[in-house]
């Protein structure tokens, strides 16, 4: 039986940027969706770079644990590239997604990046939906981009947003 007057706790985010001593754990995380996941070597690599940030969310009150959510994006010549962004699976519905990319915008727009861009497997109705209602629009598709156990191979959509 639901209790009506007891709602269920939402659960808060810190926001803080990614560093490369949060590689191992951000590549934990990553191997939770994707088929090819990257190591905690090429995540520690891309952070390395001046052009690559991100973000890191943390649960408040959590002390040290984990990141339980991250996005990691490039600016070069610019125009914006989301490399890569995950949630923990415990974690969704909770508008995790949806504050990565925010701040990755609100980056962006401080650096006056031109456009963002980003690539989503078609079947990730989620993702897509969530990147339409941050204003992106399909501008491309790479047929066979990714392969999946379940799908087999899917495409890839490119999808853009214009910051200006």
């Amino acid at each position: 039986m639901r209790i009506p007057f007891l709602q269920p706790r939402r659960r808060d985010y810190a926001l803080e940027p990614l560093r490369i001593a949060d590689s191992r754990a951000v590549s934990l995380l990553h191997r939770e969706d994707f088929v090819r996941p990257w190591t905690d070597g090429e995540f520690a690599a891309l952070l390395e770079q001046d052009t690559v940030f991100g973000y890191a969310a943390r649960e408040t009150g959590q002390g040290a644990k984990p990141p339980v959510g991250f996005v990691l994006a490039r600016l070069a010549a610019g125009e914006g590239e989301i490399l890569t962004v995950a949630v923990a699976r415990s974690h969704r519905r909770q508008g995790l997604g949806w504050q990565l990319m925010d701040a990755v915008l609100r980056e962006l727009h401080a650096q006056r990046a031109e456009a963002l861009f980003l690539e989503v497997d078609e079947t990730n109705v989620a993702a897509i939906a969530l990147y339409r209602r941050l204003g992106f629009r399909e501008v491309g598709k790479r047929p066979n981009y990714y392969r999946s156990p379940e799908h087999g191979p899917t495409g890839a959509l490119v999808m853009r947003r214009d910051l200006r």
